[in-house]
């Protein structure tokens, strides 16, 4: 349920109003608002005795019921976008974010020439994985602390924010220590005890769509990661497994504008691991702005015929900065809507 309460409603009346929800079995999960108080209770009870009860409640304004199985993270929970600070970058604000950089960190040399050019080119985060999930035991498993270390001077060298895929619950607090954004990636998305821990690690959390997964079924984990106290979520379509073979994935674009209407949480796309193709990159890049999304994620490298991992779909430094140039006007067409949705609201 969410509860607003009325302009001018007094401590006391709020303070009753959570002991009410507390009282039907529900926990009051967040206070917030500017100009006046909303109230998030989730739970199992009487529904429909207690928003009953709510709505007489002195200082209610409202008290409705949401009908999501995700509460959280719904639009009727919160209809304004939320904006995820990072460090220095923000996502689902006024700037279309760029996310570039390796699939993994490979070396000192690989991670800062990649991280200056990306920055130069207008990219506002390093991605880089110092863990690294393979298919194949005998692949590339990431350099592990040493690659987060690398991580840690290029964000000092550079200014980037920095982002990297945590695989286990065991190593939250160690990879939170370097990184500004912690990555969840496809195959952990319902690693509940993962996004449980990523609850509590206080920093903000990228959650990538699972290879299979159905919409809902990512509001779902993301639900579990708010309702374990960290609001900082951003959702990441990076592509699902389909019949098709003739990308690495399916790039279901559709799910920006499906995820918009249902949830506040930014959006980002992942056309890289969407269809693991280069040359394919960049027509989707033009693609991820015009949909609406807040941002997108590609993968970059000196050398992508070198890389330890998936060099195949990573741009080289010169076909990043062509794609950001090529981009540009789609950028600005994108803030004029952006600023023309934000007049028409106010």
């Amino acid at each position: 349920m969410v509860i607003s309460m009325k302009l001018g409603a007094t401590r006391e009346q709020v303070e009753h109003v959570c002991k009410r929800i507390e009282d039907f079995g529900y926990k009051v999960h967040s206070i917030r608002g500017e100009e006046r108080v909303v109230i998030a209770a989730v739970g199992s009870g009487d529904v429909t005795h207690c928003v009953e009860s709510l709505q007489a409640a002195p200082g209610v304004e409202s008290a409705v019921r949401i009908s999501a199985p995700y509460k959280l993270v719904s639009k009727q929970y919160q209809a304004e976008k939320s904006r995820i600070r990072v460090d220095s970058a923000t996502i689902g604000g006024d700037d279309f974010v760029v996310i570039a950089g390796p699939c993994s960190v490979e070396s000192e040399k690989q991670i800062l020439t990649t991280a200056h050019a990306v920055a130069k080119a207008g990219a506002k985060m390093l991605r880089g994985g110092a863990f690294k999930p393979r298919t194949s035991p005998y692949d590339f498993q990431g350099l592990e602390l040493e690659g987060l270390k690398l991580l840690r001077r290029a964000r000092e060298e550079t200014g980037l924010s920095i982002i990297t895929e945590i695989m286990s619950d065991k190593d939250v607090e160690l990879v939170a220590e370097y990184a500004d954004m912690l990555q969840v990636g496809a195959r952990n998305m319902q690693n509940f005890a993962l996004l449980k821990s990523l609850g509590k690690a206080g920093r903000p959390v990228m959650l990538k769509r699972g290879l299979s997964a159905t919409i809902k079924e990512l509001l779902m984990s993301a639900e579990y990661v708010v309702a374990h106290g960290n609001p900082h979520v951003v959702l990441c379509e990076r592509g699902i497994r389909t019949f098709e073979t003739a990308t690495r994935n399916t790039f279901d674009i559709g799910a920006v504008p499906v995820l918009n209407e249902l949830t506040h949480l930014p959006v980002i796309l992942d056309p890289a691991h969407a269809t693991g193709k280069s040359a394919l990159i960049p027509p989707l890049a033009r693609a991820s702005v015009a949909v609406g999304a807040d941002g997108m994620m590609v993968e970059v490298h000196p050398c992508p015929e070198e890389a330890f991992s998936d060099g195949a779909q990573s741009l080289t430094i010169e076909q990043f900065n062509t794609m950001m140039e090529d981009i540009l006007p789609y950028i600005k067409l994108w803030k004029d809507v952006r600023a023309a949705a934000a007049l028409a609201r106010a």
